[in-house]
């Protein structure tokens, strides 16, 4: 399978996209994969619902000490770090998405960008000293460098007219990814975005009235919400060595509504 073996941590893991991420890596992909959650037994709920080598374990990616207390039990655990998905998302709230943007407060905005942004930030920065080792000492060919992928949205490229609070720091992701890229290129190590359309999270479309459902479904050429196994899907093809000659792409997942 195309990643046997490989040791992937996917953040935000214990539902939604992160939850099928997980599952597509360990059940189709053969990949040994980390499920986290700020809540350990949330995190232990999901592994168990998932076949393959799957393990648990507690992150809050806004917290220093948490993450290196994470990295370390993974290094002793498994001895290295082969794929990074920074899922880890700011949960949707109403109050802010529907702001305008001059109603919107700095407050609200830093809230955002301490999980979205400033957890994929400290995630790359604690994996990245790890992929350069595996690029240095690994003599099979395949299991070189490693692969960081973050997630964004189709509004960060295009501009939407609400939250944007989010879409700003989406924004922000795809940048860092192309930091990633161009600066480790050379040690194997590579970087993607994932940009998100409306994918049909419980978290999201629960959040949503039955009208702003069928709305989000008819701004797609598909005229349908994706599902979270499809952004999966598509993970663990980049994820893969198959992708070897492409970096810092942003790989729009919107069932066809912004065409680049």
């Amino acid at each position: 399978m195309p990643l046997t073996g490989k040791i992937a941590v996917v953040t935000g893991s214990s539902k939604g996209i992160g939850f099928a991420i997980a599952k597509e890596f360990a059940e189709n992909n053969d990949a040994i994969v980390i499920v986290c959650s700020r809540n350990l037994k949330q995190a232990q709920i999901a592994a168990d619902k998932i076949k393959g080598n799957v393990f648990a374990d507690e992150l809050d990616v806004t917290d220093d000490m948490s993450v290196n207390k994470f990295i370390n039990r993974i290094l002793y655990d498994h001895n290295r770090i082969d794929i990074l998905v920074n899922n880890s998302g700011y949960q949707f709230d109403r109050n802010i998405w529907y702001k305008k943007f001059h109603e919107g407060t700095i407050e609200e905005l830093q809230r955002i960008i301490e999980v979205d942004l400033k957890g994929s930030v400290r995630l790359s920065r604690a994996v990245i000293p790890i992929m350069l080792q595996n690029a240095n000492t690994d003599c099979k060919k395949e299991n070189k460098g490693g692969v960081i992928v973050n997630i964004s949205s189709t509004p960060a490229i295009a501009g939407y007219t609400e939250g944007s609070p989010y879409n700003i720091t989406k924004a922000a992701n795809i940048a860092l990814t192309k930091c990633i890229a161009k600066e480790y290129a050379t040690n194997n190590i590579r970087a993607y975005t994932l940009a998100l359309g409306s994918i049909a999270t419980l978290g999201t479309i629960e959040s949503m009235t039955q009208e702003e459902r069928y709305s989000a479904a008819q701004e797609s050429s598909m005229k349908r919400w994706g599902k979270p196994e499809e952004v999966a899907k598509v993970a663990a093809c980049i994820a893969d060595n198959s992708f070897s000659f492409a970096t810092g792409n942003t790989i729009v997942i919107d069932g066809g509504t912004i065409l680049l």
